[in-house]
């Protein structure tokens, strides 16, 4: 039948004026997040609820006036755990150092090992999912936020893939505290797998770069990787995206969008500057637009007159930055080229 009235707060447990007040403002509408709290706390309090029987007016007033009393005696409060610190300090804290304590806090136990997973490069992720036995990596990936679990899936083999989904299924009868150990112990893992210096391939790095410098700059450094190794200067060939690789490279659909992008001016220049093979960029972009404004467009190429080298190299170059920028953000993608495509490039580069 639960506890008798009380009149007093005297007889009532902290607990018991916890629950009080819980029970009062979810009678008054309030939106209250008990799930902030420890999992024994969420427990214990809807245990006491359960047990209570009828509070009177004086009783509950004295509770919630003892309660008003205590938060206005309350300066500052901290959030009391390693993973509150670390929310109340996101953004004043470098992330290296944010991930750093987050690991020691869960390999300590003070906070939970899932957050400092979740957080591991998709690399790192997918080294452990090949390199642990297949229900400790299924296990990683039911805890994994889908978007990340989806990445690091696909890093994986597909027979290695196939077996972790088909476990995937089985963990699901695993309790909090084997969850947390399982989490530190991947932890530990990842701390031990050796991790290069620098990240990327060299070849990619390069390319990167020479794509967003001059043409003759490009040129000239292709040139003397050329004499220097074959082979790396063929690699680096592979990432570089030029003026020349826009027919191979671009959906013919994208290219109004490219164009508005560019500016007028700039994109006139480029247009008017090209020669040679670089025409063929050119008749590829005009015909990717209605043939009354690509007709608008030679005409006011024609009004430029004789557009010097550099100047249209310059204006080539900014279209092709363009290109990779709206790459950057996802707004298109490049055509991935055909092998023998990189072949022939690797050993005649464009131009």
């Amino acid at each position: 039948m639960g506890v008798p009235a009380l009149g007093a707060t005297a007889g009532l447990s902290p607990r018991q004026k916890a629950a009080v007040i819980v029970r009062l403002v979810l009678a008054e509408g309030g939106d209250i997040d008990l799930a902030r709290l420890p999992p024994e706390l969420q427990t214990e309090l809807a245990q006491e609820m359960a047990l209570m029987g009828v509070i009177d007016r004086e009783t509950r007033n004295a509770i919630v006036s003892e309660f008003c009393d205590r938060l206005e005696a309350i300066s500052l409060s901290f959030p009391g755990d390693i993973d509150g610190t670390l929310n109340l300090l996101d953004g004043h804290l470098s992330p290296d150092t944010t991930d750093e304590l987050r690991r020691l806090a869960a390999l300590n136990g003070a906070g939970d090992p899932w957050d400092s997973i979740a957080a591991i490069a998709p690399g790192l992720l997918a080294e452990l999912a090949r390199t642990e036995a297949i229900e400790i990596a299924a296990v990683m990936f039911s805890k994994l936020p889908v978007p990340r679990a989806a990445e690091v899936f696909g890093l994986l083999e597909k027979e290695r893939a196939r077996q972790i989904a088909y476990a995937m299924s089985l963990t699901g009868g695993i309790g909090t505290e084997a969850l947390r150990r399982i989490g530190r112990a991947l932890i530990q893992a990842a701390a031990a797998v050796p991790q290069p210096p620098l990240e990327g391939k060299a070849g990619e790095k390069v390319g990167a770069i020479l794509n967003f410098s001059p043409s003759g700059m490009r040129d000239s450094v292709l040139a003397g990787l050329d004499d220097d190794d074959a082979v790396f200067a063929g690699e680096v060939r592979k990432t570089i995206f030029t003026w020349a690789h826009i027919p191979r490279r671009i959906d013919a659909r994208d290219i109004p969008r490219i164009m508005r992008e560019v500016d007028n001016p700039v994109l006139l220049k480029a247009l008017a500057g090209a020669r040679g093979p670089s025409r063929e960029t050119v008749d590829f972009l005009l015909g990717g637009i209605s043939p009354r404004l690509a007709e608008s467009m030679r005409e006011e190429m024609e009004g430029l007159g004789k557009v010097s080298t550099r100047d249209a190299e310059e204006a080539m170059d900014q279209v092709v930055i363009t290109i990779r920028r709206m790459e950057a953000a996802g707004d298109l993608f490049l055509i991935a080229q055909e092998p023998e495509e990189e072949e022939a490039e690797t050993e005649s580069p464009p131009g």
